[in-house]
Order: structure tokens, then sequence, then C-alpha cells
């Protein structure tokens, strides 16, 4: 792979290199990268995945070679303590929470002490603290230059420690916001570079999506309604129409919310016909928006925190323009709204965004990387090329080197109902209760819906308990992503219930781990709003969304999910999945040849045996039986 890699560099080229779990792709692309002697950015997709590139591989690799490189780690500006928010709210001294005062005057003593000012690095102030947004700036609240506090700003330090290396970590929501905001007139964070290296590529087509489409959300209206309400009554208490003004923003943005029912909705604008009041109280929004911007501007020049609220008055009022427009056939996208059960979300969400990742690929000559443990289907990368527009990448599948006949076994339960049936996640649980009793807990049980996980965390609960079972039941939003794997990981024999953001990222090696369970096969529920009008475009093309689109995207999902299980050459487990369409739909076989090419079973027989094991050899019973042909298209059991 590295080989690989420092040929693309050298010739500019955009390489997919798929690397196996184990096959140390980080190390595969920072060698080439580190030799290279042009200026690199590397793209993760996470802040997490972020950090221990940076402060642990980077470092290993320099060391490695003796490399002279300078590095630079560059977030987006809201890891960074800002000055002037932090002063001013300090001075303000209006807090939403009791104990939000304490920590922000800790979080101005970090300030004081360090050179970096990235809230990663606070000892003691919980990342997640609500303090913190007292202390930052977003896009729309930066003063930029006009601010007092600019020559000691860290985001502008971050910024030019990044011009001045020759590799630039950065992550990929930072990446795309500055690959399409830049064309808006925002200062470009990223250096222009010799090559561009996207690791967990397989994120790429809905960040990207994201970035290239609208959001406007009424806690955006809100904030703005809200600081200009205080500004008001500060720096323009003569006019008071601006703060009554600010009022009515405020009230047309919850009006808005309160159009609709209070359970969250998904729905596009050709499906909003249901809710009566909600063209009024759009109307309504628009029209008091429009007399704010007005009285802002008659204000600006009063001071730069009122000005910025001008600025971020225009910005709110055409994206809103933008989202009432019509589509325009050339660049068709999705216009829909979302509710959750305080806000409420606009969004204008691309079909396609292949057409504008590519053009960006081919804006200057560059290397461009890409890279995961999941990026083909079967080897096959036509999807990803498709979706973001790289038709004539060069690719490359690297195995990995575990020998998973060995090291696991997929397990496959008979007599499941159908995944869709109300008695699914029941049957679930009851079926993994035998798999947990012999694995002695050790397992993530991975869901494709928050609700199913809810009602398997009672379930579970009430098993555990009548079995005298003292498993720990962990679950996810019950504390934080970190917190809950270190417990898991201490605790040696808790099981986990995760959703979507357990499905990836997550490196738990060692016995700790011992069963993945998987509930149901990841296809994007298809009456998501953007799903919807994908695969509607799809067949209006005359294209077969199911074979292109759908089952591709679920397949690389699969192989995330089914990645967490073996992540060392000595772990050991078992898989189970229990959809049955995996050895019943015709299609299962290419989801089974998605995944690692474990020892295959229907009998929990079989998963019995392998942890009985004493040695570490393959588990095959020799004859496949009638319940097993299904899933003969690997080692049997």
């Amino acid at each position: 792979m590295a080989e690989a890699v420092a040929q693309a560099v050298a010739g500019q080229k955009v390489l997919l290199a798929e690397a196996g779990t184990g096959t140390g792709k980080t190390l595969a692309y920072l060698i080439p990268a580190l030799l290279s002697g042009g200026k690199v950015v590397i793209s993760t997709g996470t802040k997490a995945l972020q950090d221990q590139l940076f402060h642990r591989d980077l470092p290993a690799a320099r060391r490695a070679l003796k490399s002279p490189v300078k590095v630079a780690l560059l977030k987006g500006r809201a890891n960074y303590v800002c000055h002037h928010h932090l002063q001013r709210n300090l001075e303000d001294g209006r807090f939403a929470h009791r104990d939000d005062a304490a920590w922000l005057r800790k979080i101005a003593r970090f300030a004081e002490t360090t050179s970096s000012g990235d809230r990663a690095e606070a000892e003691g102030i919980p990342e997640d603290a609500t303090a913190w947004q007292y202390a930052i700036s977003s896009r729309d609240t930066c003063l930029g230059s006009e601010c007092t506090h600019f020559r000691d700003c860290f985001v502008m330090a971050a910024r030019k420690a990044a011009l001045d290396a020759e590799v630039v970590v950065v992550n990929h929501h930072l990446f795309f916001a500055d690959l399409w905001l830049k064309d808006e007139g925002v200062a470009e964070l990223l250096p222009a570079c010799n090559t561009v290296i996207l690791d967990e590529a397989h994120q790429l087509a809905e960040t990207a999506a994201q970035f290239f489409g609208e959001t406007l959300s009424v806690g955006q209206l809100l904030d703005l309604a809200g600081d200009t309400k205080r500004l008001a009554a500060v720096k323009a208490g003569d006019f008071p129409a601006l703060r009554r003004a600010a009022e009515d923003l405020g009230k047309a943005a919850r009006d808005l919310r309160l159009a609709f029912p209070q359970h969250p909705i998904k729905a596009t604008i050709a499906d909003l016909g249901r809710y009566a009041k909600w063209p009024d109280a759009l109307e309504s929004l628009s029209t008091t928006l429009d007399e704010l911007s007005k009285l802002l501007e008659s204000q600006s020049e009063r001071d730069a925190d009122l000005n910025n609220c001008f600025e971020r008055a225009q910005a709110v009022q055409a994206t809103l323009a933008s989202w009432q427009r019509e589509d325009a056939p050339e660049a068709p996208r999705v216009r829909w709204l979302e509710t959750t059960m305080s806000s409420l979300l606009l969004h204008a969400t691309p079909l396609s965004v292949g057409a504008l990742f590519g053009a960006r690929l081919g804006e200057r000559a560059q290397a461009w990387i890409l890279t995961s443990a999941t990026l083909s289907v079967g080897g096959d990368f036509t999807h990803l090329k498709s979706r973001l527009g790289i038709e004539g990448a060069q690719t490359l599948c690297v195995d990995s080197p575990f020998d998973y006949p060995r090291q696991g076994v997929l397990y496959v339960p008979q007599g499941l109902p159908a995944p869709n049936t109300a008695e699914f996640t029941e049957a679930v649980v009851q079926t993994a209760l035998p798999v947990l009793e012999i694995s002695r807990g050790r397992a993530f049980i991975l869901f494709t819906s928050l609700r199913a996980l809810e009602k398997a965390r009672g379930l579970l609960a009430d098993a555990f308990k009548s079995r005298g079972w003292d498993f720990p039941l962990l679950v996810q939003g019950d504390a934080p992503k970190n917190e809950l794997l270190a417990r898991f990981q201490q605790a040696g024999n808790a099981v986990l219930l995760g959703s979507q953001s357990f499905w990836e990222g997550v490196d738990v090696p060692g016995d700790a781990l011992s069963v993945v369970v998987i509930d149901k096969l990841p296809f994007q529920p298809p009456d998501d709003p953007v799903v919807a009008a994908r695969i509607a475009l799809l067949e209006k093309k005359g294209g077969k969304p199911f074979m292109e689109y759908q089952l591709p995207h679920a397949a690389i999902s699969l192989k995330q999910g089914a990645g967490r299980l073996i992540r060392t050459e000595t772990d050991r487990g078992v898989l189970m999945i229990c959809d049955t369409r995996l050895a019943d739909r015709p299609y299962g076989r290419t989801l089974l040849d998605a995944l690692p090419a474990m020892t295959r079973t229907r009998k929990l027989e079989v998963v019995k045996r392998f942890f009985a094991a004493q040695e570490r050899s393959p588990v095959v019973t020799g004859e496949i039986t009638p319940s097993d042909q299904n899933l003969a298209h690997g080692p049997a059991g």
C-alpha cells in the first residue's frame, strides 16, 4: 500500500485504497507522505481519530524516519477558546445552568496558560460542558480582524501554524467546510498542498452532502434574536425598535416549531401540506427576519458586535430564500424539514455530490489518496467512485492479514421473525441470551434504530436480573462515548448497547469484546427524505436503486459494524447477525462476500464449541447441513 501511495503522490493521481483491519494503513500513507518533500493535508473522520493521528501515529512515523518536517493540528473554530466571547460572557454573567459560571472561570484560567487554546487539552473541564458555548465563537459570531483580541486569537495562531507546516492534520468536517465555504468569501483554512489524504473515506459522500447543502435551524434564529436583544440593550438603548424586532424574531421562530407536532418528524417540502399552519408561520418568520435585518443595518456602524449580527441576519435571509426557491434541474436537491422535541431544521440536500466533489479534485495538480477499511463491495469500487465523481481513480485492495476462519465465527441464527415485525427485537434479545451466557458478557449489541435499542435495554435488564447475571449493561447516551468504552474495557464482562455511533471508529482489542451482535442489515430507511429522493432520481434515470445504491451502501455499513470484532491477530470472537435475509435472500451473497471470511454457521452448538476450544484452530465440522447451505460461501460449520 505504501508503494501505491508513493506512486500516486509522485504522479499526482487519485488513489482509492481499501486496507483491511491490521494492515497498518496509517503508516502506509504516513511514510510516503513524510518522504514526499511536498505539503500534505491529512483528514480523518472524527476529532478523536485526528488527535490519535497527530499525537501518536505521526510522531512514531517521524521518529522512525528521523524526519524534520513541521507538523500542525488544525480544528474547527468551535474547538478553540475565543477571548472575546469568554470575556464578554464572564462580564455579562447570565448563564443557562447554575454551574456554568464556575466552569467558565476554569476555562478562563486555562486560556491564560494554554498555548493552543484547544478545548481537548483543558484538563479537568469536560469537553461537553455547556459552559464551552460561552467561550467559543462560530463562523457566524466571529468578529474577524475587527476583534480587539485578533492578535492573540487561538484560531488565527492555529491557522498560521498550518500555513507554516509541511503536514497538516484536519478532520472531514473542517475539510469540507473550507472546500465549500471558501467560494463564499470565507478565508481558506487549508493551505494549498501537493497531496491530500482522506482517511475513513467511506464517510466522504455523506459528509460532502451536509456541506454542499444548506441548513437553517430554529436554534440559529433564536441565537441571533437573543444576541441582538442583549446587544440592543447595551449598545443601542436609545433605539427600542431593535429590541422589539429581536423579540418578534424569537417569537416567530418558536411559532414555526409549534406549527408542527411535538413528536419528531422528517418530511420533504412536498409532504408538508398536511400541516396547515406552517405556511403562515414561515411567512411571518420571513417578514420579521427582514425587519430585523433592516434595523440592524441602520445600527451596524455603532459597534462590531452589532455589525456581526447584521451580517448573520443577511446570511440567514439568504439561506431561507434559497430553501424556498424551486429546484434547478441541473443540480437536483431535496428540500426537507426535520423537527426534534425542541427545535426545527430546514435542509436542502444535493442528491449527488459527485459533480461537485469531482470538480474540486480536478482544480489543481495534486495527489488525492482516499483510504478506509471499507470502500468496496467485494473488491468493486463502483459505488464509491460514482458517488464521489471519481470514476477514473486508481484502486487498490489490501486484505487483512488476520486468520479470520480461525479467529472468528459468523453466526446467523435460524427461526427469527422478519425484521419488520413487532416481535423482532424481543426475538433478537432471546436469541442473543444463550450466546451472552456462553461468552460471559463481553459483547456489543448494535442496533439500526434507537427505538429498538431502548426496547432491548429493558428486556436485557430484566433477563440479567432474573438469571442472576452480573454483566454491567452499558447503553449509548447514558454517558459520553469514550467513558462508556473505558468502562466496557475495564469491566471485562460488560454488554454495551449501541446504535450508529458505535458501528465504526470504535477499537476494543483483546478479550473484553468477544461477541458483536447486529440486529438488522443496515439498509437506509426508504422513507428518509434524502434516501427516498435519491431512489426516485435513480429510477427516473432508468437505474436500479436497490442494486446500485441501497445494497452497496448496506454492504459497506455492515462491514464497518463487523469490523469492531477482530482488531488484532490474537483476538477471537463471534459475529452474530440476526437478520435471516442474509441467508434467505439472493442478495445475501453480496453482503456475505463483503464480510471477513470467518467460519460460518447457523448452529448455536458451533458457537459453544468455539468458546470452549482451548486450542486456536478453525471450527469446522466437515459436512454442511441443509440449514447451512445458504452460508456455504466460506468455511462452514
